[in-house]
């Protein structure tokens, strides 16, 4: 699950995405509500942590922006202000959860796991196609029948394809997916996991799109 974190306190924000990394979230990390702004028009997310005390735009106007522009992700306010006040006014412009400061990152991941369980993604936590089977809670993998092992690169990779299956995503997306801002990518990194995917799931089960990217086999090809 790819999670975005609104936070410009550096001492906290490395503390939480250290957690959620270790957790096996992939996190992106920004610092004031220009650069979320920005983050939640760029890419896709399917949790926010969001701090309200944010320089160059507020929390709040984040959120509210990111609502007005039909943003699905789940938010979870990540805020020092405990007044019932703010709370109401958090959820009311679009908030989902609301966390005060300081808190226990075990009650981070559960709020975490709660919302996820809301979203779409996790109502049905398996998906499916031509006899593959991603169990997106548990992270079990399964082809026709027989569980296999993939990494947790090859599994967001695959996991990224099988959402939109036959169409077909650009290498830059696919990158994006699996990797964070942070971290370097080599050139040849999306093709090296490909061919590893292909041989435990076939050599035609991701098709090349020369000039375009790759997509998953239909039915008709199986």
């Amino acid at each position: 699950m790819k999670l975005l974190l609104i936070e410009d306190d550096l001492m906290i924000g490395e503390s939480l995405v250290e957690g959620l990394q270790k957790e096996k979230y992939q996190v992106d990390w920004v610092k004031d509500g220009l650069a979320a702004d920005a983050a939640l028009i760029a890419s896709d997310y399917h949790i926010v942590l969001l701090d309200l005390g944010l320089p160059k735009m507020q929390g709040l106007e984040v959120l509210r922006k990111y609502r007005q522009s039909k943003g699905t992700a789940a938010i979870l306010i990540i805020t020092a202000r405990d007044a019932t006040f703010d709370r109401i006014k958090g959820l009311d412009t679009g908030a989902d959860d609301y966390l005060v400061k300081p808190f226990d990152l075990d009650e981070l991941y559960a709020r975490i796991r709660a919302l996820l369980r809301r979203c779409h993604i996790a109502q049905d936590p398996s998906l499916n196609h031509c006899g593959l089977t991603l169990n997106i809670s548990t992270h079990e993998v399964f082809f026709h029948g027989e569980e296999i092992h993939l990494s947790l690169n090859e599994f967001n990779l695959m996991l990224a394809l099988i959402e939109i299956p036959g169409k077909v995503i650009s290498k830059a997306k696919l990158e994006e997916k699996i990797y964070g801002w942070d971290e370097d990518i080599e050139s040849n990194t999306i093709e090296v996991y490909i061919h590893m995917l292909r041989k435990k799931l076939g050599a035609d089960f991701i098709k090349n799109v020369r000039g375009v990217g790759y997509k998953l086999m239909n039915e008709i090809e199986k």
